[in-house]
C-alpha cells in the first residue's frame, strides 16, 4: 500500500510539473505598460525598462522623431497551441486601445504602428511591431521627458574646482537655440554659481551628437552656448567673465550609435578658465 501511495503522488508531481510547464510564464520582472491590456493568449518573453532613453518614431510623410524619456519595451509571444492573430488584428486593437485615451495614429505599415498621446500636460509614443505573421509583436512606450539633473551651485564649483570642467543637460527646442523652461533651473543655479563667486570665469561651451551635418552642428552647438551665455548677462551676470565656444559633435563623450550615447553627447559645458 505504501508503494502504491508512493507511486501515485511521484504520478502526480509528474503531471503537475508538465501542466505547469505548458502554460508560458511571463518573463522575471516583466509585466505590462499601464496604458494597455496585452492580447489575449500572448506572454512576455522579455522587456527592459529605463528611466531615460530614446526611440525613432515615424510619422506622416515617414519623417524621423526622436523621443527621448522613461522608456519600457516589451516582447510578447503566442502561447503554445493558442490561434495567432493577423497582424492587422494586433495593430487595430492598439489603434483602437490608443483612440480610447485620445491618442493619434501617427504612421502605419502592414507590420508596424506609431502613436502619440498628449494628455493633461504630458506626452507619450508608442510603437507596436507585429512579427512572425502574428505569433508575436514588440511594444515600445516612451513617456517623454528632459534628461533629468538636479545640481546645486556648490556642487558645480566642487566639480570646476577638481575637474575644471562640467557638463550640463540643458534642454532646447529641436534643431533651436531656445532654451526649454524646465532647463531654467539648471541656469538659474550657475547664475548663483557666478554670482558667488566673482573671481570665476568661464567657457560656456555647446556640444552635439552626429546627427545632421558638422557644419550645421558646429553652428547650432554655437548658437545654444551664446544662448546659455544670453541668459546668464540677463541675469546681471558681467559679460567679460563669458565666452560662448561652439563645438558641434567634434568632442562626443558616448557612442552616437545609440539614443543614449546621442543624448549624453547633447550638452552644455561650463569650462572654467
Amino acid at each position: 500500500m505504501k508503494t502504491y501511495k508512493l507511486l501515485c503522488f511521484v504520478i502526480a508531481m509528474v503531471l503537475c510539473f508538465f501542466t505547469q510547464s505548458s502554460v508560458a510564464q511571463d518573463a522575471s520582472g516583466c509585466k505590462d505598460h499601464p496604458f494597455f491590456t496585452r492580447m489575449p493568449n500572448f506572454s512576455i518573453q522579455d522587456c527592459e525598462m529605463k528611466e531615460f532613453d530614446a526611440h525613432t518614431f515615424y510619422v506622416a510623410g515617414e519623417r524621423e522623431v526622436i523621443v527621448e524619456g522613461k522608456k519600457t519595451y516589451l516582447s510578447h509571444v503566442i502561447k503554445e497551441n493558442a490561434k495567432a492573430p493577423s497582424d492587422l488584428q494586433i495593430l487595430r486593437n492598439f489603434e483602437n486601445a490608443v483612440k480610447n485615451i485620445g491618442g493619434t495614429t501617427e504612421y502605419k505599415t502592414r507590420y508596424d504602428a506609431y502613436f502619440s498621446i498628449k494628455k493633461d500636460g504630458k506626452e507619450a509614443w508608442v510603437h507596436v511591431k507585429s512579427w512572425n505573421d502574428g505569433e508575436g509583436y514588440d511594444l515600445t512606450v516612451v513617456e517623454k521627458k528632459g534628461m533629468e539633473q538636479d545640481i546645486t551651485a556648490n556642487a558645480m564649483l566642487d566639480a570646476l574646482n577638481k575637474d575644471g570642467f562640467i557638463a550640463l543637460y540643458i534642454n532646447f527646442e529641436t534643431n533651436k537655440a531656445t532654451i526649454k523652461p524646465e532647463s531654467k533651473p539648471i541656469v538659474d543655479q550657475v547664475i548663483v554659481l557666478l554670482k558667488d563667486n566673482l573671481n570665476l570665469n568661464v567657457n560656456v561651451e555647446g556640444h552635439t551628437d552626429s546627427t545632421g551635418t558638422p557644419s550645421r552642428n558646429k553652428t547650432l552647438s554655437q548658437e545654444r552656448a551664446q544662448s546659455v551665455v544670453n541668459a546668464l548677462t540677463a541675469a546681471g551676470v558681467d559679460k567679460k567673465r563669458l565666452n560662448a565656444v561652439g563645438w558641434g559633435q567634434e568632442k562626443p563623450v558616448a557612442d552616437n550609435r545609440t539614443e543614449e550615447g546621442k543624448a549624453k553627447n547633447r550638452r552644455v559645458e561650463i569650462v572654467k578658465k
